[in-house]
């Protein structure tokens, strides 16, 4: 049995054995492809001596612009980067200047120099001045760019200043007690009919493409008979047609009209309230029946319900 089995299942044929041998020399090879690459690719060493000079390069740059700029913002004469002292002995002498009691607000710059400040900080402040900033109280002294702490602490008590918030305050109060009157606008009736672009616009809520969109409807319709017909207009928020409404007027001038007896379909499809399928089918009835006697009689026409008729009937005639 277990020879049966054997011969069976662990026998091969010599097409069977060939292939074995051929997989198995094909691992072999790619087992061992990695190791030839070196041998097979031949890479060039890598010079990392010009990296190391862009390197060195670069660190030289950093350090000069860093000492570039200590050196711009620092001022061991006036201190003006630096308000708090640091220790240095440049700044241990002591400041010379006359003690008497001033206005800052007031003070001109020969006084500023008789208290011992430094020019450049005279011209900071006298510029303060100048833009209209005012000093309310003596700790805005502290508020001057260039103007050392001990100088600060030296002055303050001698500061006096002239009822300037007082001032300032009453003018603010006088401001706000101010009435302003509201701009009137005029209330003028605008005839639509006549009404060009330049009236219509200065209407609240009307620019320049809505009144240009009416000009367009009133033209279309040849002229408006009924206020209301202006909110019909493309476009045209309803809100804002119940505000103006009111400033609107329709003159008595005869409205363009439409002959519906020799009227072509082209012609009469073009106005808003006709259209291409009632202009039609005008034309076909009176094909059938010959010329309208009265614009009443469109009202046989199913198409033409009452709505229609009674928003289109002033702009026809039968003659």
């Amino acid at each position: 049995m277990w020879k049966r089995f054997a011969s069976d299942y662990l026998s091969f044929t010599k097409k069977e054995r060939s292939g074995m041998l051929v997989l198995l020399l094909l691992i072999a090879f790619f087992i061992i492809l990695p190791f030839l690459f070196p041998f097979i690719i031949h890479t060039k060493p890598t010079d990392a001596s010009l990296f190391k000079k862009q390197i060195d390069m670069l660190k030289m740059k950093q350090a000069d612009s860093t000492d570039k700029y200590a050196k711009r913002n620092f001022d061991k004469e006036d201190y003006q980067n630096y308000r708090k002292p640091d220790g240095n002995k440049a700044y241990a002498k002591k400041i010379k200047g006359a003690l008497f009691v001033f206005d800052p607000n007031l003070l001109d710059e020969a006084g500023w120099k008789r208290l011992g400040v430094k020019d450049k900080t005279i011209a900071t402040i006298q510029k303060f001045v100048q833009k209209g900033g005012r000093f309310y109280t003596p700790e805005d002294l502290g508020k001057i760019w260039g103007l050392h702490e001990d100088e600060i602490q030296r002055l303050i008590p001698l500061v006096q200043i002239k009822n300037v918030r007082k001032e300032n305050y009453t003018e603010k109060k006088l401001n706000e007690n101010k009435v302003y009157e509201k701009p009137k606008y005029s209330t003028a009736i605008i005839d639509i009919n006549t009404a060009d672009t330049t009236l219509l616009i200065a209407l609240p809520g009307i620019g320049s493409k809505l009144s240009e969109r009416i000009l367009t409807f009133r033209n279309k319709l040849g002229g408006f008979y009924n206020v209301e017909q202006i909110g019909e207009t493309y476009g045209l928020p309803d809100s804002t047609f119940q505000k103006i409404k009111s400033r609107f007027s329709v003159s008595q001038v005869t409205i363009h009209q439409i002959n519906i007896n020799t009227a072509d379909a082209a012609e009469m499809k073009i106005h808003p309230y006709l259209r291409y399928a009632i202009a039609n089918a005008i034309v076909q009835y009176r094909l059938q029946h010959g010329n309208f006697t009265a614009v009443d009689d469109l009202k046989k026409i199913m198409l033409i319900t009452d709505d229609i008729f009674v928003k289109a009937a002033p702009y026809l005639k039968v003659n």
